[in-house]
């Protein structure tokens, strides 16, 4: 993985940073219980208490590492980001980058296998349902996604970062908005509406960057 998988971390929402094996593991498990409590109970219905139980902890040792159950999902969702900017990463370094079709295709598919795969991940997705600011409190969670992918394709394309960073971001936010949209008509995404959001970032990228 790039030195680029960096620019995606925010301030920790974490009060003390796991130091042993053991206690990361243990940090691990709390946020896999919380990914798997969002499917089943959402945000509201979940507690720190819940998370505990299912992650075999004690209440006392979740509250060695989060001050709250917001804590722990922004601790999953950063988590959640650094993997899809990880997969991103990887699948830039198999595609000519000058081929947009190519890169959007990447882009939303990850972003879609995640949505129908990852557990937790179609609750919150990059934080919005919990906070606008989730990850970052100076950036909204777009932004922060904004900034990731701009520095991996800043990277793989010789594009100065400050001339793709408002093009990537109406393209994100596009996407958001309409990707919204197509798994509120069909919980695993309306595929004609797939077909098209596809269509339209590829089209307005390209205006921007060329073919």
């Amino acid at each position: 993985m790039s030195q680029n998988h960096t620019v995606t971390q925010a301030s920790t929402p974490l009060r003390r940073q796991p130091v042993q094996q053991r206690s990361a593991r243990r940090v691990e498990r709390m946020l896999d219980a919380s990914a798997e409590l969002l499917d089943e109970v959402g945000y509201e219905g979940l507690t720190t208490t819940l998370i505990a139980k299912r992650a075999g902890v004690a209440v006392g040792s979740l509250y060695q590492f989060f001050p709250d159950k917001r804590a722990v999902v922004q601790a999953l969702t950063q988590r959640n980001l650094d993997r899809f900017i990880a997969a991103v990463n990887e699948r830039l370094e198999t595609l000519d980058p000058r081929h947009w079709w190519d890169v959007v295709d990447s882009l939303l598919d990850i972003y879609l296998t995640m949505h129908r795969e990852v557990p937790g991940f179609s609750k919150v997705h990059f934080g919005d349902v919990i906070d606008l600011r989730l990850l970052d409190d100076r950036r909204t969670n777009n932004r922060v996604v904004v900034d990731a992918l701009a520095g991996l394709l800043t990277a793989h394309v010789k594009v100065p970062q400050d001339e793709v960073i408002l093009p990537i971001s109406i393209a994100v936010e596009a996407a958001d908005a309409l990707l919204n949209y197509a798994f509120r008509i069909d919980p695993d995404g309306d595929a004609a509406v797939i077909d098209e959001t596809k269509a339209l970032i590829k089209g307005y990228l390209a205006s921007k960057f060329g073919e």
